[in-house]
């Protein structure tokens, strides 16, 4: 009989090795079955992630599940499973309410049919800060939007206009001032 030594064969240094979750993450029937194993728990994070929103979250996760499924986000095994799609879950929630409240400014931007009131009660008051806001530079007009008409802190504010928390809140605190002295 014939005896042959067999050794491994050492893998290039160049490539990783991914673990054994990673090979089950490239069978798609073992990818659905890991996202049906997590969905609880998915649902969950997206519910935090979601403010407490069941709509939102729902959203989220089916928004998560395309991606997954279609390719778009892909697990490279650097992580847990688990860690990987609540990354995604994550990301995902943080860009549909970016894109939301882009939305609700856009909104608030178009400018509603006036009715045919006469301009000395509510409507008027409402047309007199309409005129106020408008003529604010862009930015003072942008966070006091922000903050009064969408309930968002300065924080937030800042966050959503890309800039830093001292320079929202100087443009907050310009933008009432600004207000008050027009609307006197």
């Amino acid at each position: 009989m014939l005896s042959i030594a067999i050794q491994p064969i050492a893998a290039p240094r160049n490539v990783t090795r991914l673990p054994d979750a990673a090979a089950v993450a490239l069978d798609d029937g073992a990818l659905r079955n890991a996202l049906e194993a997590q969905h609880l728990e998915s649902y969950g994070w997206a519910l935090s992630c979601c403010r407490r929103r069941p709509d939102e979250a729902e959203n989220v996760l089916q928004l998560v599940y395309l991606k997954v499924l279609s390719g778009k986000a892909v697990f490279d095994g650097r992580s847990s499973f688990k860690t990987w799609l609540f990354a995604v879950i994550r990301k995902t929630a943080a860009h549909e309410y970016r894109m939301e409240l882009l939305r609700r400014l856009r909104l608030s931007q178009i400018p509603k049919a006036v009715e045919a009131q006469p301009p000395g009660g509510q409507q008027g008051v409402e047309i007199r800060l309409k005129q106020a806001l408008e003529k604010l530079p862009a930015r003072q007009r942008e966070v006091l939007q922000l903050v009064f008409y969408h309930d968002l802190s300065i924080v937030e504010a800042a966050k959503v206009m890309g800039v830093g928390i001292g320079s929202a809140r100087t443009h907050y605190e310009r933008g009432k001032k600004q207000m008050r002295r027009r609307l006197a």
